[in-house]
């Protein structure tokens, strides 16, 4: 689709980006391709390279998924040459420590979850594995008004902060952000 490669054509230029298209038309795509190939160009195993948000654990748990169908079937041992994991408060405390000692390339978290790696002691590792954070994805972006558009402005700030991520890359995706009239005003509008 065009809105695929103009995508990852804005984000190969390391630019910030807003992708509002229907549902089912590949967004996540928009944002797993340049991740993917930045972990490969520069190498797994570094620690958190990309942080992906979810509104809902649901979306989490369906892009786990779409990712293990393409970055673990079919390499030997299931694990392919870029780790993921999700991290967002379902996992055993078994699994959450694995992920501490060993952290992915790509981290599928939601609001709740990155507020509370952010401010407790016990996942204080990730933050420090996330040391220059490259991507910030905020999938199923809102409008956000009032305590909650705050909320969410703070949320982003603090995490560039705690990462120390003086490059990161903020991309958005949404099948609601929408404008009204004419293509251009609503594209002035969302931006």
């Amino acid at each position: 689709h065009t809105h695929q490669t103009e995508a990852v054509q804005i984000a190969r230029g390391g630019h910030h980006y807003v992708l509002t298209t229907g549902t089912g038309s590949g967004k996540s795509l928009v944002y797993i391709i340049p991740i993917v190939d930045h972990v490969l160009r520069h190498g797994s195993g570094r620690g958190v390279q990309a942080l992906v948000v979810y509104p809902m654990n649901a979306l989490a748990n369906s892009q786990e998924g779409e990712l293990e169908k393409f970055l673990r079937h079919g390499y030997p041992n299931g694990q392919g040459p870029v780790t993921f994991a999700r991290y967002t408060g379902q996992e055993t405390d078994e699994q959450k420590q694995q992920i501490i000692a060993n952290p992915p390339d790509i981290l599928l978290t939601n609001y709740v979850m990155l507020e509370l790696i952010l401010t407790r002691p016990q996942e204080k590792p990730l933050i420090e594995a996330a040391r220059h954070l490259r991507f910030l994805v905020l999938d199923e972006l809102h409008t956000y008004r009032g305590r909650q558009g705050a909320d969410v402005a703070m949320l982003v700030r603090r995490t560039r902060e705690a990462f120390a991520a003086e490059h990161l890359q903020y991309v958005g995706t949404s099948a609601t952000l929408a404008g009204s009239g004419p293509y251009e005003e609503q594209r002035a509008e969302v931006a």
